[in-house]
């Protein structure tokens, strides 16, 4: 097990973009896919939320994403999203910033196109909160974080339920 160290909001590695996986990486892969598996269910087990960890979050800057959404397990290796329908308006928050909620719009709907861990082709309609998370995640791939598309100067808030939670040393 490598639970990795997840950066926090000001980490310069948060804002870059990342590059995708070739399928010569596919032995570095698997080992980020693992790390992110490992920290993500670490987290979700410490402190009772966290759905999805994207690799840039972990120091890695290769296009995967991990999720457990549900009961479902998911790999996104080199995903592209389209979008359709309408926008809403959400409060977000990530593990890159514990406690901190941004108010932002994301779409209800859109299709993803990946590759899973082996690196084999799919496509997954997305609605709701799985559209809502899956471009989360992928604004990470592209050094985009939801601070910065916080409708304004106002749309920010703090849980205290979930800044309390994270207080310990292992969030870093």
């Amino acid at each position: 097990m490598a639970v990795r160290e997840i950066l926090l909001l000001g980490n310069k590695a948060l804002y870059t973009t990342c590059r995708k996986v070739s399928p010569d990486e596919a032995e570095k892969a698997a080992q980020v896919i693992r790390d992110l598996r490992d920290t993500l269910d670490d987290f979700q087990r410490r402190y009772g939320y966290g759905r999805a960890v994207a690799a840039p979050q972990i120091g890695e800057p290769f296009r995967v994403i991990c999720m457990n959404f549900g009961s479902r397990e998911l790999t996104f290796v080199n995903p592209t999203l389209e979008f359709s329908g309408e926008r809403f308006e959400l409060w977000d928050d990530c593990m890159s910033f514990p406690g901190l909620e941004v108010r932002l719009l994301r779409y209800k709907r859109c299709t993803v196109n990946f590759l899973d861990a082996q690196f084999r082709p799919h496509t997954l309609v997305c609605e709701g909160d799985l559209s809502e998370l899956i471009q989360h995640e992928y604004d990470h791939l592209d050094g985009i974080l939801a601070v910065q598309r916080a409708l304004d100067s106002h749309s920010f808030r703090i849980n205290p339920e979930k800044a309390l939670l994270c207080r310990d040393k292992a969030v870093h």
